[in-house]
């Protein structure tokens, strides 16, 4: 016992001899607390110097005279609950803007302040898009029209945004463009005008449209493996910058599309062929194109422009080291506002006179941070196991030697993102503590080429993504820079999920773990994206997993944490903002649920004002504070016990008794891919009912009249529902017969007449045969069936109007496409309920949405909740019909 009690006892003086080498324990509010100034940048007159920094404890905008001391700025917001996170100028110096949310819900207001105004204590904000559950977002600030910005709206329809004309003096929007067709973001010519469009394919790639009138012209695609994406247009309009990595190219370059032509010329890629393009710098004045960058193991910058060239050097010569990067500049260009950082350094901004070749200090955006007593981060590399080299970055305490060390694995999210050499604030934080730090940039990181992305397509937690994170720390522990027993990991939103698998899938590897906003099941994760994400929705599934494919969805079950939560061991810190949009509260309260119910260690923060990230100053101290604690208890690191009051007080406020916390409700299981939700013949009732329907379609309207009845009859000794549609208008008369199964509501036959074309169509359980004929032209049908499928024409809305519709119900349905001899998939939701007035009178109806995944077809149905009639409907005609849309309203 004397022996062990002596061995315990040199190992506490060993570690005791080592922090006594470390530097001064610094504060953890000079690492955590609000800058005291950040955001620096000047008015495009050169009139104003504006920043953000704290008023009353929360940070908001600022403003000074150029020339004056900063003491004698004045606050242009007062925000008392949310940080403000950004702003700019307008190109007049009339408004600065900015967006806020409320409390991390994400669904951003744009807002306009006049700096020149005064107030008490801060001028009138305007608040530029008062809706509720509303996401804002900015498309274009052109500089021809200063008054005016182009701006995204979800109001219409919460997954996609339509865009706007925005006038900032009177706050009157002019709508450019409906969005109907899926389409993920959109591209402004310098001018303001809308010229391009950016949709995901159906299989996950990237397409470039152009708008043409009412029309979007694909001009550009590239795979789900590949990337694209508009850069700038050219002053003429004619072209645009691309970057690019279609076909055999790895890392993307920098090319110009030209639209008459449809062919691209390269314009820039890295000269070391070592990294993706990594972005541009252009002049505002002359539009030219003046350098371009790339992020390698540090920054390279190359300029383009020989006057350019040497302005960059004298400024160099001007300024300290570090990463320089112009952050603004004055509308004629002969002052620019220039960003200086290195690893040690979290920045200072300057304003550099082009004309005398001089650099004033505007300030530091930490004063008072010890940057003598930071610790340099190194770019490194090493192999994973199957003989890949993974880049990442090593931070190790400053004093002492690099040597069996208490180790984070610190996780970067996204996971499409990656870590960049520069200052860090929980790197240099942790190492003041005396602990190593190693951050990787596992495949599936961006920057590095396509191959090494695509390296990370469906390989979370269980496979390479997660390997390549298990084997940084074997290499450290094999270096000797790591204590094989005192090795944890940390990370936020993707870093929280990579914690959560290490623990999980690795359990003998850390000795504790911290997940901040991290996913615990991909499953639930995948079915609660947020609805503005849903024109990307494809990307997931090539990248993570796709849910309807059953192979993935084992996969993806294996790879969730929650479901191997039994081979977690190490203690867990669990972070989480109750308000966030993208991983909801549900992903940590389970995981938490079930490690209290398994009898694990872990605790739990859940800041009721916080949504994917903490922004609020004490919820962020009280986390860091809570971590750091956690971090020295596990791995025996150093701790600064001493927090002020009100982070003590949030620190309790925000800490949750695990014994309260409830298990969610488990998740309706995924529907096997080629399922359909069932439908309920014995909700339909025997009725007729007359619409009036409008059509636009190749420049025309054309209305009609649609007579329709619903009866019970037999047919082959079945049970079927006759839906039985008549119409007529300026092309003639029409009909259309479809039987349903009278019990699921299933196709069984359909025919149709419309002037000399008719269809028929026969349903069996694995095929649909039948026949086409137009005149003297027959064509046969004979399409195979995996699954059941509903068709279009008479009758289509009747299966749905018998589903649990609710708002936010959402369901995966299959129907015929009989020219592509295949079923397609599209997605309904009912986006709300809503009062609508038709010539029938008013109802009370569910507005329910049926989507194909390519955007190309759209219906829309007003649903009575009295009696699920249909009472309006509107679809987007597809394109081989020559595109438009249809509008049909009840009558009687």
């Amino acid at each position: 016992m004397k022996r062990y009690l002596s061995l315990f006892l040199l190992l506490f003086v060993s570690a005791g001899t080592l922090f006594a080498q470390l530097p001064p324990l610094i504060d953890r509010e000079l690492f955590f607390d609000d800058p005291e100034i950040l955001a620096g940048n000047i008015s495009p007159d050169g009139k104003y110097i504006s920043f953000i920094k704290p008023f009353k404890g929360v940070r908001n905008i600022w403003v000074k005279e150029r020339s004056a001391p900063f003491e004698s700025a004045k606050p242009l917001t007062a925000d008392t609950t949310r940080p403000i996170p950004a702003y700019f100028w307008t190109h007049d110096s009339k408004y600065i803007l900015y967006v806020q949310d409320k409390g991390g819900d994400e669904n951003y207001r744009i807002y306009a302040v006049d700096p020149s105004a005064t107030g008490d204590p801060v001028p009138p904000s305007k608040d530029l898009t008062p809706m509720e559950k509303v996401r804002a977002m900015i498309i274009a600030v052109p500089r021809k029209t200063p008054n005016e910005i182009v701006i995204g709206l979800n109001d219409r329809r919460p997954e996609l945004h339509d865009v706007y004309r925005l006038n900032l003096a009177t706050g009157e929007r002019t709508l450019l463009r409906k969005n109907d067709e899926n389409v993920a973001g959109w591209v402004t010519d310098l001018d303001g005008n809308l010229r391009l469009g950016v949709r995901v394919t159906s299989t996950g790639g990237t397409e470039i449209l152009r708008v043409e009138g009412d029309t979007l012209i694909q001009i550009y695609e590239v795979t789900a493996e590949e990337s694209c994406s508009p850069v700038r247009f050219t002053p003429d309009g004619k072209k645009f910058y691309l970057q690019t990595n279609k076909g055999e190219i790895d890392k993307t370059q920098l090319e110009l599309f030209d639209l008459a032509t449809g062919k691209t010329t390269l314009v820039d890629k890295d000269p070391l062929n070592e990294v993706d393009f990594s972005g541009a710098l252009f002049s505002d004045i002359t539009n030219e194109l003046l350098a371009t960058f790339y992020v390698g193991d540090r920054v390279r910058v190359y300029p383009k422009q020989k006057k350019f060239g040497e302005d960059w050097e004298k400024m160099k010569k001007a300024l300290p080291d570090g990463e320089i990067s112009i952050a603004g500049s004055t509308d004629d260009e002969s002052l620019f506002v220039v960003s200086v950082s290195r690893d040690v350094d979290p920045g200072s901004r300057y304003l550099y006179d082009r004309k005398t070749g001089k650099a004033e200090l505007l300030y530091r955006s930490r004063p008072n941070l010890p940057i003598e007593h930071l610790a340099p981060m190194k770019p490194i590399r090493y192999k994973a196991r199957d003989g890949v080299t993974v880049p990442a970055y090593l931070v190790t305490p400053k004093g002492i030697p690099s040597k069996n060390l208490p180790t984070i694995m610190l996780i970067h999210g996204g996971p499409w993102a990656r870590v960049s050499w520069g200052y860090s604030s929980e790197a240099q934080f942790l190492a003041n503590r005396g602990y190593a730090v190693l951050m990787p940039n596992f495949r599936g990181s961006t920057g590095y080429g396509k191959k090494f992305l695509n390296a990370g397509n469906k390989q979370w937690g269980t496979g390479y993504m997660q390997h390549d994170i298990t084997d940084g720390v074997k290499y450290i522990i094999r270096e000797g820079i790591a204590d094989p027993k005192r090795v944890a990991i940390f990370g936020g939103s993707y870093g929280g999920y990579a914690t959560l698998a290490g623990l999980a899938f690795t359990p003998d590897l850390y000795a504790a773990g911290v997940s901040f906003v991290g996913p615990s099941n991909i499953i639930t994760l995948l079915n609660s994206i947020p609805p503005y994400w849903a024109p990307i929705k494809k990307m997931f599934a090539v990248r993570v997993g796709d849910m309807e494919n059953p192979e993935d969805l084992k996969m993806l079950e294996k790879q969730s944490p929650l479901n191997a939560a039994k081979n977690i061991k190490a203690p867990l810190l669990v972070v989480q903002g109750a308000n966030d949009p993208r991983v909801k509260k549900a992903e940590s309260d389970q995981i938490v649920a079930a490690l209290r119910e398994l009898g694990r260690p872990v605790e739990y923060l859940v800041a009721p004002d916080e949504g994917h990230g903490f922004a609020g100053r004490e919820n962020r101290l009280a986390f860091y504070a809570a971590m750091e604690k956690f971090f020295a208890k596990h791995l025996a690191g150093r701790y600064q016990e001493s927090m002020p009051p009100e982070v003590e007080k949030k620190l309790a406020a925000i800490t949750v008794d695990v014994s309260t916390v409830k298990m969610p409700e488990p998740p309706k299981p995924a529907e096997a891919p080629g399922s359909m939700p069932k439908f309920n013949g014995a909700l339909v009732k025997p009725h007729s009912a007359t619409y009036a329907m409008n059509m636009k379609m190749m420049g025309r309207d054309i209305s009609t009249t649609t007579n329709r009845t619903v009866s019970k009859t037999t047919w082959n000794g079945k049970n079927v529902w006759r839906v039985i549609e008549e119409g007529s208008g300026p092309m003639g008369t029409s009909s259309d017969t479809l039987d349903l199964d009278g019990e699921s509501l299933l196709p069984l036959r359909r025919s149709a007449r419309q002037g000399m074309a008719t269809i028929v169509l026969d349903f069996k359980s694995d095929a649909v045969e039948g026949k086409m004929v137009a005149g003297p032209q027959q064509m046969p049908i004979n399409i195979k069936l995996s699954n059941p499928a509903l068709t279009d024409g008479a009758g289509t809305d009747l299966p749905l109007a018998t589903l649990p519709l609710k708002e936010g119900y959402e369901t995966i349905l299959h129907t015929l496409d009989i020219m592509g001899a295949k079923t397609r998939p599209m997605t309904l939701k009912v986006l709300g309920i809503e009062k609508v007035t038709v010539q029938a009178g008013t109802f009370d109806a569910y507005k329910v949405q049926v989507t194909s995944d390519d955007g190309e077809r759209s219906t829309t149905f007003w649903i009575s909740k009295d009696d699920r009639r249909t009472v309006k409907v509107e679809s987007k005609l597809p394109a081989q019909m020559g595109g438009g849309t249809a509008v049909g309203e009840l009558v009687k």
